[in-house]
């Protein structure tokens, strides 16, 4: 028997009430230079349809203006994105999204398998200069795997 799923699309796009709802309480926002042009909302969308989409910032679909020109260049898009990296707003937003699933109930973890592992850092900034012999440097790595199989 065929199991219906209801998360089968990842969002690429919230609503207003979303955003302000589940992102903007974690969001880093500057108090210095000017305000961006466009509001945090847009700003943010874009970053999500470029993981979606997987492409180079360059080649992120920008809307255009009401003068043919794009509402905001990508390098504006990567600077929020860095900054919000740089903060931890996305293990924030993260961290805040599965302990709202779980104070409602609807974090199934029967469904997650995680697996650490050491990644070794075979050649890289890291490891220039370093040769100990049986020493590894590396990044530790935490994989989440759906155990459902079907697709």
């Amino acid at each position: 028997m065929p199991q219906t799923k209801s998360h089968k699309w990842i969002p690429t796009f919230l609503t207003l009430e979303q955003f302000e709802t589940f992102v903007l309480p974690h969001l880093h926002i500057g108090t210095r230079g000017p305000q961006p042009k466009l509001s945090l909302h847009a700003i943010f969308n874009y970053i999500l349809k470029l993981l979606h989409l997987g492409c180079q910032w360059s080649e992120l679909p920008i809307e255009k203006d009401q003068n043919g020109r794009p509402e905001i260049h990508h390098s504006s898009v990567y600077r929020a994105f860095r900054r919000y990296e740089t903060h931890g707003c996305f293990e924030d937003i993260f961290k805040a999204s599965v302990s709202m699933l779980n104070e409602k109930g609807k974090l199934d973890t029967s469904v997650i398998h995680g697996d650490g592992t050491t990644t070794a850092a075979k050649k890289g900034g890291d490891n220039l200069g370093f040769s100990g012999h049986k020493h590894m440097k590396g990044d530790k790595v935490v994989a989440f795997c759906d155990r459902n199989l079907t697709a």
